[in-house]
């Protein structure tokens, strides 16, 4: 059995499979695939429901292929990067989105994948068909750019140090090398010293934030209605674009601020925030799934 072998356990599972409870017609679309955990799930609660299973990540989609065979008459895989998949799915009766945003256990895992502390490659790349690697961005970016990503992508507060001991010592071949490098050249606390930084370089790599915020945009664009959409975010850069584009949808008034009244009709509002705070993982599930610790979720529900 295939399920004997999945060696990842979704974050906050049983608050996704609620959130979607009232969806019972029409496609939910899995931005984020990964090992399909949430999309069995949803499958199995809502018998109503058919997916959209998106993931930029090929050996995902052949591993999650595999473990959702039973429920292929209900599933179009699709593979790309998830900023992309509301506009390629734009005629479908969408109900429901979600994108369980960041790094999987797939790619964490994985050694020869280069996102762990232990790995002997320097990669990152969520898409492995893209040339841009962390090998570039460690190796090639100066030191002013390196302290720009460790700052706003890792908010590492030696931003200015650890960027000067990569650009004076490099070049690294190794995310391991790297972060050995730094273990021995930063303060330990309660995060390994390569923790933050490594955040940074594959944000930058695989310009995350960029592509959350296109998501969005076109969620926008899209002009949904009666749709659940549902955000799981591993840091707090993430979590301020979910929560801001989320407020902006409650917006009736979208006039400039310096009218000194409203002329816009103030009917904008697109649909409510379902999470006033975001959920986040009981003790029990961070004890079963200590990576689950980071994660927050928010919830908005389109008219």
């Amino acid at each position: 059995m295939i399920k004997d072998s999945i060696p990842h356990i979704p974050v906050l599972f049983n608050e996704v499979i609620e959130a979607f409870a009232n969806c019972n017609n029409g496609y939910i679309i899995d931005c984020t695939l990964g090992y399909g955990g949430h999309s069995e799930g949803i499958l199995k609660k809502n018998p109503n429901i058919k997916l959209i299973c998106n993931d930029q990540d090929e050996e995902a989609l052949i591993f999650s292929k595999k473990r959702l065979k039973s429920f292929e008459n209900r599933i179009v895989f699709n593979k790309g990067n998830f900023e992309n998949v509301i506009s390629t799915f734009k005629d479908y009766n969408i109900s429901g989105i979600l994108a369980d945003i960041g790094v999987s256990s797939l790619q964490l895992d994985k050694l020869d994948r280069g996102f762990g502390f232990e790995s002997e490659v320097l990669d990152m790349r969520m898409n492995q068909q893209q040339d841009f690697s962390a090998k570039d961005v460690v190796n090639n970016y100066s030191q002013l750019e390196l302290e720009k990503i460790f700052k706003e992508y890792g908010e590492v507060k030696e931003y200015k140090k650890v960027a000067s001991l990569i650009a004076q010592n490099r070049p690294f071949n190794s995310a391991k090398d790297l972060a050995q490098f730094l273990s021995t050249k930063m303060y330990k606390g309660k995060l390994h010293p390569a923790t933050l930084p490594f955040q940074a370089i594959r944000i930058e790599v695989n310009n995350e934030l960029g592509v959350l915020k296109n998501l969005f945009e076109n969620i926008e664009k899209a002009n949904l209605s009666n749709c659940t959409i549902v955000i799981i975010t591993f840091h707090s850069l993430e979590d301020r674009i979910v929560k801001n584009y989320f407020k902006k949808w409650t917006k009736k008034c979208i006039c400039p601020s310096y009218l000194p009244r409203c002329e816009c009709g103030n009917n904008h509002q697109k649909g409510k925030i379902i999470t006033k705070k975001p959920i986040v993982p009981t003790n029990d599930e961070i004890k079963t799934n200590p990576r689950s610790r980071s994660s927050k979720m928010r919830v908005f529900k389109f008219d």
